[in-house]
């Protein structure tokens, strides 16, 4: 048997796809920060989200279970011609525990590994992309 595919969810039964993610660390609280990016939305372009269950939280799900991390922050970024288009979403997650950044890494090095995301450095800040 194998183990299913990583997925994200902002609103039950409606995988998301992650097109970048960003890994950095609060120099005052010590907190680790997960910068993740979404250039469309399945739920709201396909208007799922009327008809689904807000999870309320960003589901995360691998072959350990599920993972349900309120957001710090969730920023819509628009653009084009009259601004209306929207061109990426920003989900920024705060770990403050051990034990928890240890799950949520297994969680994304699982993500990385099923859709073909490699980890790398920038000259900013550390993250898988």
């Amino acid at each position: 048997m194998t183990a299913p595919s990583p997925t994200v969810e902002f609103y039950e039964g409606i995988a998301e796809t992650i097109d970048n993610i960003s890994l950095r660390r609060d120099q005052v609280t010590g907190d680790r920060i997960v910068l993740l990016t979404f250039n469309q939305l399945r739920a709201i372009e396909q208007f799922q989200s009327f008809r689904s269950r807000f999870a309320k939280a960003l589901k995360l799900v691998d072959e350990e279970g599920a993972i349900a991390i309120e957001p710090e922050g969730i920023k819509f970024i628009f653009g084009g011609p009259e601004g209306d288009d929207l061109q990426r979403v920003e989900c920024k997650l705060v770990v403050d525990r051990d034990d928890h950044w240890d799950r949520l890494m297994r969680f994304m090095q699982r993500y990385a590994k099923a859709n073909g995301m490699a980890y790398g450095e920038s000259p900013q800040a550390d993250g898988l992309s």
